[in-house]
Formats: structure tokens, sequence, C-alpha cells
């Protein structure tokens, strides 16, 4: 019986090609931009590389000091990652480090803008990034203070033109560093990856930031698995409750070992929600997705409802001769899945000249996007969802209808 629904789907659907024109179109347009927006979304929370072990790694990005009247609200201080996330037992490793600072830097008399970012030498060991030149900084360059750096190949190529780049020098906030490393560019929207240049962080003049509990610093941990996610947080959280303010401003500090997604929702909603404000950011997502389906889902219906009333006459027929208004009803829904199904196959193909071509326009610096399979499995789920919505409601408006009215082609 399905094979033949099928059979009769794709018949139907070549019969009137400008209907289903239209249908496609609208269809298809809609997945592309959820199928783009789905591929961004995934940019930035997936583990990629440099980021491929960040489904086992938790960081800290925010701190909140509150009091009865006050209350501030910024990165980690390096006193804080030093005293409350260094040295967490059950962590595989630890690491700590700024932010990627927009500056500048001159070179053989040239201004050239970059991003820079300081870190210690365990960053190297979480972070897999793809090394086309020399290595990484280790931690005996950081506690040496040593004057060394890794680039991308961006940057090498602005700094030094095509040469590799491992031992030559420039100029830095008044230092004169040496390139052990060159790697691959990584987007902007890596949160812990993206930079231009890495120096070890001891070059940052640190005096009188051992007590610093805000900052421009960052810390992440490396969890010997998810299993001991729940450990690791509730050590910290044991570790934040020894806190005594020396600020009568202040009572209370607060942070959370985070997963990228979680930070983000922290960031947007606050510390005021918990736990939950992660289900809720999920929940403002999926309203998003939802909202920008109703639209094209209404119009569907309505194109729906008018290919049904072209087949009145063949609805009477099946009716006179005992078809079942479940019957009617199932054969309705499969060919709207079906022509969703297209929809959904031709917006994935447009997906992928969408994100090719904003990869090479650079929308989001050295971001690549692509369609991986976990992409194109919504896509699919989105479209099989959207041909059910949009094909119930016509369907049941259709199997109600009387044979004697069908047969004459009368309304629904």
């Amino acid at each position: 019986m399905l094979i033949n629904y099928l059979k009769t789907a794709v018949k139907v659907l070549g019969r009137r090609k400008f209907f289903t024109f239209i249908s496609l179109f609208g269809i298809s347009l809609t997945l592309v931009v959820l199928m783009v927006a789905t591929a961004i979304l995934d940019n930035l929370f997936e583990p990629r590389a440099p980021e491929s072990r960040f489904d086992r790694v938790l960081g800290v990005y925010r701190v909140a000091m509150r009091g009865p009247e006050f209350s501030r609200t910024s990165g980690p201080g390096y006193g804080f990652v030093r005293k409350y996330v260094a040295g967490l037992e059950g962590a595989e490793a630890t690491s700590f480090f700024t932010d990627a600072n927009r500056t500048a830097l001159y070179h053989e008399g040239r201004k050239i803008e970059t991003h820079v970012r300081r870190t210690d030498g365990t960053y190297w060991r979480i972070l897999d990034f793809d090394f086309l030149g020399g290595g990484p900084f280790t931690e005996d360059d950081d506690r040496n203070a040593r004057n060394v750096a890794v680039i991308t190949d961006v940057m090498r190529n602005r700094l030094f033109g095509a040469s590799a780049g491992i031992g030559q020098t420039f100029e830095f906030e008044g230092k004169v560093f040496r390139v052990v490393g060159v790697v691959r560019s990584v987007a902007i929207t890596r949160q812990a990856g993206f930079s231009q240049i890495w120096v070890p962080v001891s070059t940052l003049n640190l005096a009188g930031e051992e007590r610093a509990l805000l900052g421009e610093f960052n810390a992440i941990v490396l969890a010997r698995s998810t299993g001991d996610f729940a450990r690791l947080r509730t050590e910290f959280d044991q570790r934040l409750a020894t806190f005594v303010s020396d600020d009568p401003r202040f009572a209370t500090l607060e942070a959370g070992l985070d997963t990228p997604f979680e930070s983000i929702a922290r960031a947007t909603l606050g510390n005021e929600m918990g736990p939950r404000r992660t289900m809720v950011l999920r929940l403002i997502l999926l309203l998003a997705a939802l909202g920008f389906l109703t639209l094209p889902t209404m119009n569907l219906v309505s194109i729906n409802l008018s290919r049904i009333m072209e087949r009145a006459s063949e609805i009477g027929v099946r009716k006179a001769f005992g078809a079942s208004s479940r019957t009617l009803v199932g054969q309705f829904v499969i060919e709207n899945v079906v022509l969703t199904m297209i929809g959904g196959v031709v917006g994935f193909l447009l997906s992928l000249v969408v994100l090719r071509a904003l990869t090479l326009v650079e929308v989001i610096p050295f971001a690549v996007f692509d369609v991986n399979l976990r992409i194109f499995g919504w896509g699919m789920l989105a479209a099989v969802v959207f041909g059910v919505i949009s094909g119930v409601y016509p369907a049941w408006r259709m199997s109600r209808m009387q044979p004697v009215n069908a047969l004459r082609g009368g309304a629904l």
C-alpha cells in the first residue's frame, strides 16, 4: 500500500507543475534558512578543531561579584583562575589564558591590526591546533617568560610573506618575539581557540594581579570523561564557597564551570535563572524556529487545499467505492511528505552553495561553514515535520467531503 501511495504521489506532483514548483520553492527557501542557521550554531557550539576535545571541556568565562547595592560582572581575573580553578582534582588538565585582544603591532614600518592571546603552556595540550610548521611553546617557556610566539598562517604571510616564518622575529609592546610555530587560522567563533598570535601569559605584567578576581582571563578544565563533570563542578562550587570578601560592597562571588553553550546561556540570561538558563535558551531557539516555520506552513496549507479542490472528482469516486477517510488522509499526507522531502533535498543542495559563499566572503572571519550529517539529519526531520503539519489539515478537510458534492466538484 505504501509503495502505491509513493508512486501516486510522484505522478500527482508531475501533473500540476506550477503548484508543485511554488510549493517546492517555499519549502526549499524555508529549509535553506533553517539549515544555514543550524550550520552557524553548529560552528559556534559543537566541538571542532582546535576545540575537538571540548565535549570533555568545562570553562569559566564570566564571574560576578554581588552585594546589597552593587554588582560587577567581567571575565575572571588572574587571582581567580589561580585560586579557584587551577589544580582541580580529577581534571586531566587545566589551563588559563587571556581574551584574544585586538591590538596593533608595527613591523618594518607597517601597522598591522591583529588579535593577541596570552596562554600558559598547558593550553596547547588541551586544544589541538593544526601546526603547519614548528610547534607550540612549552610550560617551561611560560615559567621562564621567554619571548616566543605561535602565529597563524595568515599572520605569517602578513608579517614575513610566504616564507616559513619559523625562527623569524617581530616586535610587540616593546619586546622582540621569536616565532616557534605556525598554525592554520582559526574561526573567530571559537571562544577559546581563536587568535592570530599567541604568546606566554608570563610575558604580561602581572604585578599586583595575584588577588584580582575580575579581569580579562578565561579558564578551561579538561575532564577525563563527561561523567566527571558533576564532580568537577562540585569541587569548584566548594572552592567558591570559601570566598570571603575584603570589599564591603560585595558579599558573594558567582561563577560556573560551563560548556560553551552554557556559557552563552549564562552571558545571555544571567546567573539569576540558575541551571534553568540552558533549558530556557534552548526553548527560545526552538520557539524561534517554530515561529519561522509558521508562515510557510500556512502558505503550504492554502496551496494544498487548492490542490485538493482540483482532485474533488477523484476523491468522490474513491469514496463512492468505499475508500475510508483514514485511507484518504494517509494518502494525501504521504504525498505532502514526499513533496517536502524533495524540497528538503533541494534545500540541502542550496544550503551547500550558500554556506560555501558565506565561507568565501568571510562573513565570520576565518570560519568554515559546512553541512555535516547531523545538520542534514535535522534538516530532513524538519522537512518531514513540515510536510506532516501542512498536510494533515487539508487531508482531514478532504476526507469529510461528501461523495455527491465531490463528484460535482463541490466545495470542501
